[in-house]
């Protein structure tokens, strides 16, 4: 067994995006090898409506895949191909953008006017760009989840843990993809393949990802429920950690316990050239696919 090293902590910053829609983005439109598969990651969570109503409105993709999880509120969506639905609290979609779609998605809140759920965009290799849009809409009744004799908590959204396969299928990058809650004072192991890429988003509570260097946490001075409970460089609400080489993570839980996103993915490793939400490998085809846009050739027929 070999622990992955922390490689970076980093807080998501804030940005706007749609129509107006306030979130926070823990990464995207950077260096898109860092991350491969994975281009984007955002958590749209909001407690003012006016801060995300007005949603996002028709825009296009290509050559990449959206990730839509949506804790609280409803998301509606429709598209050009005539698809259309509502995301509930836990509910997922998995989108394959392919060959080209045009879509719209449109936030609503929960009763007190809440919204919450994250976007990824995972790429497509390039034997992939081109293929026919794809949905996989999962309900949240229908994803499974593992309960450990320590309270631990995890929902299995894509891959396989636990003894546990997720519901979507079908995905290049050969994706794990898991919602974690770890109870206060727990230190928990999670193995992820060597050969993928992977990262945490913390979003309640805290907790010390332990280093390779420091597989123990060292700092032990709390203690909660009979406890000791490592309080040094805790990562909170809103965090990103980025992992190295490695088959597991080694995670402490805070004095309130700790629910974080694990998701890891099997890099693609080829050129990306990249506008916008149209992801492709060279400048030509990015070229190309806003010269569709432009004459309205974008959308290609169903075979």
């Amino acid at each position: 067994m070999s622990l992955r090293p922390v490689l970076e902590t980093r807080a998501a910053t804030p940005a706007i995006e749609g129509a107006g829609v306030h979130l926070h983005r823990a990464f995207g439109f950077q260096d898109p090898s860092e991350l491969d598969p994975f281009l984007l990651f955002d958590d749209f969570r909001n407690d003012r409506p006016e801060d995300f109503l007005k949603g996002f409105p028709w825009h296009p993709h290509r050559g990449i895949e959206t990730i839509t999880y949506v804790l609280s509120g409803t998301v509606e969506h429709g598209d050009s191909l005539g698809n259309s639905g509502t995301l509930g609290a836990g509910d997922v979609q998995w989108m394959t953008a392919g060959s080209g779609i045009l879509h719209q998605e449109m936030p609503h809140g929960n009763a007190s006017g809440q919204m919450h759920g994250f976007q990824l965009w995972g790429n497509l290799p390039s034997a992939q760009k081109m293929t026919a849009p794809r949905y996989q809409d999962v309900r949240g009744t229908d994803i499974p989840e593992v309960i450990d004799d320590d309270g631990t908590r995890v929902k299995v959204i894509t891959g396989k843990f636990w003894g546990k396969t997720g519901p979507v299928d079908g995905i290049a990058s050969d994706p794990q993809y898991l919602d974690i809650h770890v109870p206060a004072g727990v230190s928990k192991r999670f193995k992820i393949d060597t050969y993928r890429r992977a990262f945490a988003y913390v979003f309640e509570g805290e907790a010390a990802f332990a280093n390779a260097s420091d597989p123990t946490g060292i700092l032990l001075e709390k203690e909660v429920a009979g406890k000791e409970v490592n309080i040094r460089d805790m990562s909170g609400n809103r965090t990103l950690v980025r992992f190295g080489t490695g088959d597991e993570i080694t995670v402490q839980a805070g004095v309130e316990g700790v629910r974080f996103l694990l998701i890891s993915g099997a890099p693609i490793a080829e050129p990306v050239a990249w506008h916008g939400p149209i992801v492709m490998n060279t400048q030509a085809e990015l070229l190309q696919a806003f010269r569709e846009l432009r004459n309205g050739t974008f959308i290609k027929p169903a075979h």
